[in-house]
C-alpha cells in the first residue's frame, strides 16, 4: 500500500519538478541578456533587488524588435549588409550559413522540416522506430542513388533534438497516420504514452510515390 502511494506521488511530482527545472534553466540563460545593458540601469542597481525573469522579458523584447525591424525594406538591407560582412570571415561564414539554413528550415512559418511521421527499420532489419520525413536527397548525392529515396530524421529518446540523418528507399518507409506532435510525444515518453489509435481505411493504402514526392 505504501509503495503504491509513493509511486503515485512520484508520478505527480516528477513531471512538475522536471518542468520547473527546465524552465528555470531557460530563464537563467535568457537573464544573461541583462549584461547588454549598462550596469547603472540594471534592475538590481535601480531597485536594490533582483527581478527574476527581467532578462527573459528583455530577450523577448529584443527578438520582437529585431523581427519588426527586419520585416521592412531598411531592415532587410541591414540584414543583407550584415550577412555580407560575415561572409568575408572564413570560419564564421561556414558556421553561420549552416546554422541559418537549419533555423530557416525549422523556424520559418512556411517551413515544413518535419513533414510526416514515418515508421522505418533502424538500426537493423526487423527493428522498427519512428522517423520524420524531411525531404528528398539533393545535389550530387541524388546522382549516386538509384531509384526513389527520401530524407528522414531518426530522433533519439528521450531527447529528440539529437538524432541521425538517413537517406532511405521510399518503399522501405511506412507513413504513419499520426501527427508530428503525436509522434514526438511518443518518442519523448519512450513509448509509455502511445498516440490514440486511428481506424484504417479499407481498400486504401499509402503508396511509396506519395511519400517520396514529399507532398503533405
Amino acid at each position: 500500500m505504501f509503495k503504491r502511494y509513493f509511486i503515485t506521488g512520484l508520478l505527480i511530482w516528477v513531471p512538475l519538478a522536471i518542468t520547473a527545472w527546465v524552465l528555470s534553466m531557460i530563464i537563467r540563460a535568457m537573464d544573461q541578456s541583462l549584461l547588454l545593458l549598462p550596469e547603472a540601469i540594471h534592475p538590481i542597481n535601480l531597485l536594490g533587488f533582483h527581478i527574476p525573469g527581467a532578462g527573459t522579458a528583455l530577450t523577448l523584447a529584443i527578438i520582437l524588435i529585431t523581427g519588426l525591424l527586419a520585416a521592412n525594406f531598411i531592415g532587410q538591407k541591414l540584414v543583407s549588409w550584415w550577412e555580407q560582412i560575415l561572409a568575408r570571415i572564413p570560419v564564421v561564414n561556414s558556421l553561420y550559413n549552416a546554422v541559418k539554413q537549419v533555423s530557416d528550415t525549422i523556424l520559418s512559418p512556411n517551413g515544413n522540416a518535419f513533414r510526416k511521421a514515418l515508421l522505418v527499420q533502424y538500426p537493423r532489419q526487423g527493428s522498427w522506430t519512428i522517423a520524420f520525413l524531411t525531404g528528398q536527397p539533393g545535389g550530387d548525392v541524388a546522382n549516386h542513388l538509384d531509384g526513389k529515396y527520401v530524407s528522414v530524421y531518426v530522433p533519439t529518446t528521450p531527447n529528440p533534438t539529437s538524432g541521425f540523418f538517413l537517406m532511405m528507399p521510399a518503399e522501405d518507409v511506412v507513413e504513419l497516420k499520426m501527427s508530428v506532435d503525436e509522434a514526438l510525444k511518443y518518442i519523448v515518453s519512450m513509448g509509455v504514452v502511445p498516440p490514440s489509435p486511428k481506424p484504417r481505411r479499407r481498400g486504401k493504402t499509402e503508396s511509396p510515390q506519395s511519400i517520396s514526392s514529399g507532398t503533405p
